[in-house]
């Protein structure tokens, strides 16, 4: 699969090697294009200018801070029919609280930003150094949550994740995106606020 990757910082990092590790061309842009070509140069991936970035790619994953996600977004070309996944969670300075929630969330404001891209929440639960270790933690595979009102955007996120290795639980439609990011500041909490580090990551148990 073509994906392109927005941002070249811990998480875009991350995306980068798992995806090529996974067999994906992946493509990488970011603000700071040394940062992206150094990124790049060191996962075998391509660094590209973000203007006309989005063109001919099947997935894009916006790797940038929520406030940076929709003008990011729309510099890299025509986003028609192209599916972004969003891995951002709308915290405040201190990462300690949201800045969204109840009535909207960072992957519905993403959506109203870029109409006609199809938008799909996800990663948003996983930690950057989780990420980039790869998809096993303490012997489990790590969950990936997916939110979006686009069955074929979900479908995408679905089978990038698991060619990385990820569980993949179904989290419904995109407006479930308001449940998913308090559940990634919760994360964030336990990892800094409660001094639990960073290899922790929320899942989903059932019984079969």
């Amino acid at each position: 699969m073509k994906v392109l990757v927005i941002g070249a910082g811990n998480m875009g990092s991350g995306f980068v090697k798992q995806l090529t590790a996974a067999g994906h061309q992946v493509t990488v842009t970011a603000r700071e294009q040394e940062k992206a070509q150094a990124v790049a140069q060191q996962f075998g991936a391509k660094a590209a200018p973000a203007a006309g970035a989005a063109k001919d790619v099947d997935a894009i994953v916006v790797a940038t801070p929520y406030g940076e996600s929709a003008n990011a977004l729309l510099g890299v070309g025509d986003l028609a029919g192209k599916v972004v996944i969003d891995i951002s969670n709308p915290l405040t300075p201190d990462y300690m609280g949201l800045t969204l929630g109840h009535t909207t969330s960072a992957a519905e404001e993403i959506a109203k930003a870029v109409p006609g891209a199809e938008v799909v929440k996800g990663f948003n639960t996983v930690f950057a150094q989780v990420l980039g270790a790869g998809s096993d933690l303490g012997g489990q595979k790590v969950t990936v949550f997916l939110a979006s009102d686009s069955e074929r955007a979900k479908q995408t996120a679905r089978v990038l994740a698991d060619s990385m290795g990820f569980v993949v639980v179904d989290a419904g439609a995109l407006k479930n995106a308001r449940y998913l990011e308090p559940l990634g500041g919760l994360n964030v909490y336990f990892g800094y606020g409660a001094g639990q580090g960073t290899s922790i990551a929320p899942t989903w148990v059932h019984q079969n």
